[in-house]
């Protein structure tokens, strides 16, 4: 009784609205204000109200009232209707935002009726010969269009089409039933199995199942529907191409099988096995919906002329919708499948974020949620190897790589970068600072054995608005995690810093290499050379380290080295060197500095090699300085006592005051070579990098850059100071300079002896003499005869004294020569060098171009 009621109402609202649009036509076929219910008009017209109002036509766009609105305001605007457009624009505005009792809730629909019903007004205006719908002109058009097509009905039929005309008029002859039954009975002809079937059978394969006509062909590599069995061409493509998100399954469903079943070998590893577990879990949602298709498929396909409203069934065409997405993600699936099949932990991981990078939201947002499963593992590494320093990596998946190494070598061999495993959404620089803060956490605990590194992870984790938790860090936070990183590398590291120059003094025991193996603390170096000269003058075997070592203290205790720091003191020993035959006590005498952990990260063996090599050049240039001080001690008694030599010969005299001068001029040369030579080496070499070095490390931020600024520090030193590969040439020159030096030293030493063995023995003479004379006074009568031993000992004195004179001016003079010669090969390489530093070497030794006038062609 209800139902009949509400539609006793819905009849009385129509004809009340038709009596109205009747009634205000302006413009009717036959003027009648007051319509008579009764009159033919009036009854066509109701009819077709209520046929178009009781239609079924489903509009194939979204409901969106806005977006129809924007629509029809832009094809007005397209037209030149701008008022209208705007007008347009008003009255939706006011139309929108009614609301509340009264309002009509289904405002898309009203105004995509008033679209459709503009539309068909222009297509009937560009064809006035066919019958459509002219709601526009009014009900009584609409009956007289009713009449006129129904008249033309039968003629249209005979022709066989109906020039896409919408027809709204009843079939009394039931034409349109028989004609759904005869295509009914053509499907039926044309296709061996129903469309229902092959539903279910794609749905099976979509499961990886073959079903009773489509089957997996190995020979293809995908599912097929046999060619024996006879259906349309079209519905054989449709079925194809369903099958193949069954394919795509298959080959995903294979790989997680194959995956898990390796677990937990070493290929596999933690990322591997989430990224299977992404790719089930999207499998999971893959299942669900096909549970719902499966509901859906139990519903029987409806026949073209029954309604399908009320029933949800599954047809081909309906599955290719619902498959659209699906295979879209599966299609991604395998896709990566297939690249990430070799690859494991952070390259893995790198090769699905390049795949991320989309521009169509679904893929993004599915290749997102993916790599938020995959990059779990990975970011959790990091967040342990920077927050806690724990290399957390059984599988070998992380871009940090350690090895088992000594203590000293723990900063510089014991981690690496494994480029390989890098994933291309961490750079480069940040990937080196991961390496680092996660290294220095290393360091401190191992080889400083601090604690205080904890306290500053903490800090540096709220500095960066995260926790020390696990899973604090995911995908897409890349800008957290650079964060957090940065924070933590600022903060240990300052924290390492301050732990070596605090507690480990490191900056303390720098300068005591400087002063000890680089010879800078004077009174100690010249009080050494002069204790131990005589010993180091013996041959090398018969050497004893502990003697030196004895005299090492001795020196440390008369000079002001005894006042330093005593774990200074104790850290420098004697070291003898290898020696081979002939060697000396000079050639293997040298000292060292015990390094101790976690100094010796800096001072390693090769670094204290280098130390070695220069200490040993200092060695030798201090060595040339001291024996021409000794020279100079001995020859100078020489020129204060000459007077002695009086009543010499005149040949004999000016042959030796000829030979201590040419030994003197000598003396003169070399000692201004070594004395500007170590002047540039203590001052512009060592002097000069220690300066640069202090500063830097001032400035130094990590345990990097102090590395760095010793090392550079350490190559000045050897560069400037002729031990580089580019001044080997030159390095090898200035030794044989040093050699003649030292021979010079013997030669002076030679000479300063017979000088003093002709003084003793003149004086001698000359005492002999006086007693002689006096004995000739007492015996007058008995005069001495000519060949007497005096005058016998006299001329053969100063004959071997000339001879001796003669071969020491010889070989005094061959060393002039030979020195002039090497001098002026050195300093003819200084200018070629491409140091700088060496030109101005060059400019001091030659500052008056003495040597450069001496050169031909200069």
């Amino acid at each position: 009784m209800e139902e009949e009621e509400d539609q006793q109402k819905i009849l009385d609202l129509v004809k009340e609205l038709v009596n109205r649009l009747l009634s205000q036509n302006p413009k009717p076929l036959t003027p009648n204000p007051n319509p008579n219910p009764n009159c033919p008009d009036f009854q066509n017209s109701l009819r077709y109200a209520i046929r178009i109002l009781s239609s079924r036509l489903t509009p194939s766009i979204a409901p969106d009232a806005a977006a129809i609105a924007e629509s029809i305001k832009r094809g007005l605007a397209t037209k030149g209707k701008s008022s209208q457009a705007l007008t347009l624009a008003e009255l939706y505005n006011k139309f929108a935002s009614k609301t509340g009792p009264g309002s009509i809730n289904n405002k898309w629909a009203v105004l995509y009726l008033l679209k459709i019903i503009s539309e068909d007004r222009k297509i009937a205006q560009n064809a006035p010969n066919s019958t459509l719908l002219l709601p526009n002109l009014g009900l009584n058009e609409l009956a007289l269009s009713n009449e006129l097509r129904t008249s033309r009905d039968f003629k249209r039929r005979e022709k066989g089409y109906d020039n896409g005309v919408l027809l709204v008029s009843k079939d009394p002859e039931n034409l349109l039933e028989i004609a759904f039954k005869e295509f009914v009975n053509l499907v039926k002809e044309e296709n061996e199995v129903s469309e229902e079937v092959l539903v279910r059978d794609v749905l099976y394969v979509c499961q990886g199942i073959d079903g009773k006509y489509v089957k997996f062909d190995a020979n293809v590599d995908g599912y097929v529907l046999s060619d024996s069995i006879k259906v349309p061409r079209a519905t054989r493509v449709m079925v194809r191409k369903l099958c193949e998100l069954g394919w795509l399954f298959r080959k995903v469903k294979g790989y997680i099988s194959e995956i898990m079943d390796r677990f937990p070998a070493e290929d596999v590893g933690t990322v591997g096995q989430a990224f299977c577990a992404a790719l089930q879990d999207e499998l999971s949602d893959y299942y669900r919906l096909l549970a719902v298709l499966e509901a859906q498929a139990m519903n029987p396909i409806p026949l073209v002329s029954e309604s399908t409203n009320s029933v949800n069934y599954l047809s081909l065409r309906r599955l290719s919708i619902w498959f659209a997405e699906p295979t879209v993600k599966m299609r991604l699936m395998a896709v990566l499948v297939d690249k990430c099949r070799v690859l494991r932990g952070g390259a893995m991981a790198g090769a699905i974020h390049l795949h991320a990078q989309h521009g169509d939201p679904l893929v993004h947002e599915f290749m997102r949620s993916l790599l938020q499963h995959v990059c779990s593992p990975l970011f959790e590494m990091v967040r342990s190897w920077v927050l806690e320093g724990e290399l957390e990596d059984i599988f070998a998946e992380f871009f940090v790589v350690g090895q088992p190494v000594k203590a000293e070598s723990l900063w510089r061999e014991g981690y690496r970068l494994h480029a390989g495993m890098l994933p291309s959404f961490i750079s480069q620089p940040l990937a080196q600072r991961i390496l680092r803060t996660g290294k220095s956490i290393n360091f401190l605990r191992v080889c400083c054995d601090d604690r205080g590194w904890a306290d500053t992870a903490t800090e540096a984790a709220a500095a960066a608005g995260t926790t020390t938790r696990r899973g604090s860090l995911g995908y897409g936070e890349t800008d957290a995690l650079e964060t957090l990183v940065v924070e933590a590398a600022k903060r240990i590291d300052k924290h390492l810093l301050d732990v070596m120059y605090t507690r480990y003094k490191f900056k303390e025991h720098c300068l005591a290499i400087k002063r000890y193996l680089l010879l800078g603390q004077g009174d100690f170096v010249q009080y050494l050379m002069d204790i131990v000269g005589q010993e180091l003058s013996e041959p090398a075997n018969t050497i004893s380290s502990f003697q030196m070592a004895g005299l090492l203290e001795s020196a440390i205790r008369s000079s002001n080295a005894q006042y330093d720091d005593p774990d200074i003191l104790d850290r420098l020993k004697v070291k003898m060197l290898p020696h081979g035959t002939g060697d000396r006590g000079w050639d293997v005498f040298s000292l060292e500095y015990d390094a101790r952990v976690p100094l010796d990260t800096v001072f390693t063996e090769s670094v204290m090699a280098r130390y070695l090599r220069i200490f040993n050049f200092l060695w030798k240039l201090r060595r040339v300085e001291h024996a021409l001080i000794g020279a100079w001690k001995t020859m100078k008694p020489n020129c204060i006592t000459s007077h002695s030599f009086t009543k010499l010969q005149r040949a004999v005299k000016l042959q030796l005051l000829s030979t201590l001068r040419r030994c003197q001029v000598i003396w003169n040369q070399m000692n201004h070579f070594v004395t500007n030579l170590q002047y540039y080496i203590m001052f512009e070499v060592l002097e000069v990098s220690w300066s640069n070095f202090s500063n830097e490390m001032e400035v130094a931020k990590d345990l990097d850059d102090l590395l760095a600024a010793h090392d550079k520090y350490l190559h000045s030193i050897v560069e400037k100071s002729l031990l580089g590969e580019r001044s080997h040439s030159l390095y090898k020159s200035l030794f044989v300079l040093f050699d003649l030096i030292l021979r010079f030293r013997s030669h002076a030493d030679r000479l300063c002896e017979g000088v003093y063995e002709l003084q003793a023995r003149t004086r001698a003479s000359s005492l002999s003499s006086q007693d002689k004379s006096k004995s000739r006074r007492q015996t007058r009568d008995n005069p001495s005869e000519p060949g007497s031993w005096f005058s016998d000992g006299r001329k053969a004195l100063e004959q071997r004294a000339g001879e001796f004179l003669q071969n020491m001016g010889q070989e005094l003079e061959e060393i002039s020569k030979e020195y002039t010669v090497l001098l002026e090969g050195f300093l003819s390489q200084l200018p070629v060098q491409q140091h700088v530093d060496l030109k101005f070497l060059f400019f001091r030794l030659d500052f008056t171009e003495f040597y450069s006038r001496l050169r031909p062609g200069t």
